[in-house]
C-alpha cells in the first residue's frame, strides 16, 4: 500500500480537488441555459442564405433530411432542439474516447500531470468559445472541450487515492457536491452575463470570458496547490525494498461483490434515459413554457440547491449502493410526472425529483466503481466507467 496520508495533508487534498473542481463545473455550466437562445442565434446568423455552405449550413440540411425520413415529418420549431441534441452527441461521443486515455495516462504519469494538460485543452476550448463571432469557431470550442475534458474524472481518481474504504461514500458525496452547487450558480450566472451586451458580434462573450477568467484561475491554483495524489508516487519516498513490496500489495483488490461490468453496464443503462433528460431540460422548458436563458438559470439552480443539501446530508450518509437505488426510484417518478406536465407547478415537482437523482445515481456508482480498482488502475478503470455513460449519451 501507498504510505498513508495524514487527517491534515488529506484535507488540505481534498479542499484543494472540492475549489478547482467546483470552479470548473461553475465555468462548464455556464453555457447550460445559454445553449437555445446561442443556437438561434448562429441560425439567424447563417441559416437565412440558403446558397451558403457553411458548417451550420450543410448540419442544418442533415437535420432536415433525418426530419423529412418519417411518416409524419417533424416540424421546424424543433430544429433548434434537434441541433442542441446533435453537439450534444458529439461532445459525448469526444469524451467517450478521450475519458479512458486520459485516465490511463494518470495512472502512467501521475493525477497532476494529466490533470493540467487537460485544463490546457480546457483553455483553448472556452477561449475560442470566446472568439465564436461564427458557427464554425463554436463547433471547434465544442470538439475542443470534448477532447480535452478530464477534470471529473480525475478529481474522482484523486478523491480515491487519498480514501480508504469508510471513508470513500462521505468522500465521493463531497465530489458530487461541486456538482449540485455548480448547478446552484453556474447556469444563473451565465444567464445573468449573457444579458450583458459587450461584442456586438458575439452576444455571448461576456459569459465565455468570464467561463475563461475561472479556467485560468483553477489552472493557476491546482499549479500552485495540488500535490500528486497517484499511490505509485507516493511510494517513491519509502526504500527500494519496501516499494517493491508495496507495489505487489497494490495490485491485489479485494474480493467485492461488483464487477467493473455489471457497475459500467449499469452507468449505461441509468444515462440512456437520465441524460437525454438532464441536456434537453432548457430545451423542453423553451418549447412548453417559452422560459428566457434567465429562467432556466433559475430552474437549474433550484436543481442544483436540492440536491446540494441532499449531498450534504442523505448521500455521504448511506451506503452507495443504496444512494444508487434511491436516486433511480426518485428518476422514475420524476420521468412519470415530465410525461404529464401541463404546469410550472409540476415542473417543479419534477425537477425536485430530478434533483435526487442528481444527487445519488452517479455519486453512488463512482463510488462503487473506484472499490473494484486497485491503486495503479484506478484512472483507467475510472475513465472506463465515464466512457460507457458519455457512449450511452449519445444514443439518447
Amino acid at each position: 500500500m501507498a504510505t498513508p496520508l495524514t487527517p491534515t495533508k488529506r484535507r488540505q487534498i481534498l479542499r484543494v480537488i472540492f475549489i478547482s473542481l467546483l470552479l470548473d463545473l461553475i465555468s462548464f455550466t455556464f453555457i447550460l441555459p445559454l445553449f437555445p437562445k446561442l443556437l438561434e442565434f448562429y441560425r439567424n446568423l447563417e441559416a437565412p442564405d440558403p446558397t451558403s455552405t457553411s458548417v451550420l449550413n450543410r448540419i442544418l440540411f442533415g437535420l432536415n433530411a433525418y426530419k423529412h425520413s418519417f411518416s409524419r415529418p417533424i416540424s421546424d420549431r424543433y430544429d433548434i432542439v434537434l441541433l442542441g441534441g446533435a453537439l450534444g452527441s458529439l461532445f459525448s461521443f469526444l469524451q467517450a474516447i478521450a475519458s479512458p486515455i486520459i485516465g490511463r495516462l494518470s495512472d502512467k504519469y501521475g493525477r497532476r500531470t494529466a490533470l493540467l494538460w487537460s485544463m490546457a485543452g480546457n483553455i483553448a476550448s472556452v477561449a475560442l468559445w470566446v472568439a465564436a463571432v461564427d458557427f464554425r469557431t463554436f463547433l471547434a470550442s465544442r470538439v475542443v472541450g470534448g477532447l480535452s475534458e478530464g477534470n471529473v474524472q480525475l478529481a474522482i481518481a484523486m478523491a480515491a487515492d487519498i480514501s480508504d474504504d469508510q471513508q470513500r461514500g462521505p468522500t465521493m458525496a463531497l465530489v458530487g457536491a461541486c456538482f449540485s452547487i455548480a448547478f446552484t450558480f453556474g447556469p444563473a450566472l451565465g444567464a445573468a452575463l449573457a444579458s450583458i451586451n459587450t461584442v456586438a458580434a458575439n452576444p455571448f462573450a461576456t459569459a465565455a470570458a468570464f467561463s475563461l477568467f475561472l479556467i485560468l484561475v483553477e489552472t493557476l491554483y491546482l499549479y500552485l496547490c495540488l500535490p500528486e495524489t497517484l499511490p505509485s508516487a507516493r511510494k517513491a519516498t519509502t526504500t527500494n525494498g519496501s516499494a517493491t513490496k508495496e507495489k505487489s500489495s497494490a495490485g491485489t483488490i479485494p474480493v467485492r461483490t461488483n464487477s467493473h461490468l455489471l457497475l459500467n453496464f449499469t452507468h449505461f443503462i441509468f444515462i440512456l434515459f437520465f441524460s437525454g433528460m438532464e441536456f434537453s431540460f432548457p430545451f423542453m422548458t423553451y418549447d412548453l413554457f417559452a422560459y428566457t436563458s434567465s429562467q432556466s438559470g433559475k430552474l437549474l439552480g433550484f436543481i442544483g440547491l436540492i440536491a446540494s443539501i441532499l449531498q450534504g446530508s442523505v448521500t455521504r450518509r448511506l451506503h452507495p449502493l443504496r444512494v444508487v437505488q434511491l436516486g433511480v426510484l426518485a428518476c422514475a417518478a420524476s420521468f412519470f410526472l415530465l410525461g404529464r406536465l401541463t404546469t410550472e407547478a409540476g415542473l417543479y415537482g419534477a425537477a425536485s425529483l430530478l434533483a435526487v437523482t442528481t444527487a445519488t445515481v452517479v455519486t453512488g456508482l463512482n463510488s462503487l466503481s473506484s472499490f473494484e480498482a486497485g491503486e495503479d488502475e484506478r484512472g483507467g478503470k475510472l475513465g472506463n466507467h465515464r466512457s460507457w455513460g458519455e457512449l450511452s449519451t449519445i444514443l439518447t
